[in-house]
């Protein structure tokens, strides 16, 4: 019988944090699960993130109440993963935003991500009977948007293809501040099952052109100052790459999915070993690139029974 995934065995509560990242500019963090984000405009609030469900975004809504009374009138979704969108019930928002790709990527794969993350991440579902349905936006756009709440402006932004095809940004030009969905992460391993290894450097490049004075990442702590902004963007383009270049040599010669398996895991074992969720992105990671390096730009739909067929061939 094959081991189980890492995360299935995690099951332990994290500290949940909230720091304000610029005026009335909030990163709700919580030691390598999935972040969200709270701007605070001059009547509403804007939340970035739901969280995988209602009663997981209701956390994030104890937060908000900490800081102001302002009714929350936007959720903005980075990308279509169940474990960022799920949740989005739970704001009442008259606005639901996403970019045209990840609505796409909902109608497309929509429920087997939710399917399949269930499967693998028990933890993250807490509450999960409480999810009426897919999340799907009242809003989307191309390539960029802008929202204003009241005199603060909120630009929306597709940067380039890395953690899913339809990733957004957003940034709050008045104090400089960006959330980057999982393009970025802070000391957590980047979740590449759905991603883009070869664009992913080039949009961290452009996320990095702004020089923001702080990021609210997809994971990990929240990023302040300029010196801890490069250095994230550059962690996560050595994880990213770290990742790649193994299985895509392995993948040049013909070698096996098991093959590029055991290769990244000596490059990126030394390296990211301690990053949180490591263990749980690992073989999606691996699998993702081996078909990147052969060829296949969009990533294979991942179904719980795939899951479990790729699971084992890595075991073996």
């Amino acid at each position: 019988m094959a081991k189980a995934f890492a995360s299935q065995g995690d099951m332990s509560e994290k500290k949940i944090t909230f720091d304000e990242v610029g005026r009335d500019v909030w990163a709700f963090t919580a030691e390598g699960d999935p972040n969200s984000g709270v701007i605070i405009g001059d009547e509403s609030v804007m939340i970035v993130e739901a969280q995988a469900t209602p009663r997981l975004a209701n956390k994030v809504i104890e937060k908000v109440r900490e800081v102001t009374d302002k009714p929350i009138s936007h959720l903005v979704l980075t990308h279509y993963h169940a474990v960022r969108v799920l949740g989005a019930s739970a704001y009442g928002a008259n606005q639901i935003v996403m970019g045209d790709i990840a609505r796409a990527m909902v109608v497309e794969r929509g429920q087997e991500d939710w399917d399949s993350e269930f499967q693998r991440f028990p933890r993250l579902f807490e509450g999960h009977e409480s999810i009426p349905g897919l999340t799907y936006p009242t809003t989307t756009f191309n390539d960029d948007m802008t929202v204003y709440l009241g005199n603060r402006r909120v630009d929306l932004m597709h940067l380039g293809r890395a953690h899913t095809a339809g990733d957004i940004v957003i940034h709050v030009p008045d104090e400089n501040v960006m959330f980057t969905g999982d393009i970025v992460e802070d000391h957590s391993a980047c979740y590449c099952g759905d991603g883009h290894f070869s664009d992913w450097s080039e949009t961290l490049d452009n996320i990095a052109s702004f020089d923001v004075d702080a990021i609210a990442p997809g994971r990990g702590s929240a990023l302040i100052g300029k010196d801890a902004v490069e250095r994230a963007i550059e962690s996560t383009r050595d994880f990213v790459e770290s990742t790649y270049l193994p299985a895509a040599r392995v993948a040049a010669r013909g070698g096996s999915l098991k093959e590029a398996w055991d290769a990244v895991r000596a490059v990126c074992d030394p390296k990211f070993a301690d990053y949180a969720i490591y263990e749980h992105c690992l073989p999606f990671n691996v699998a993702r690139a081996y078909d990147e390096a052969r060829g296949i730009d969009t990533p294979r739909i991942w179904t719980a029974e795939r899951d479990l067929e790729m699971w084992a061939a890595l075991q073996g």
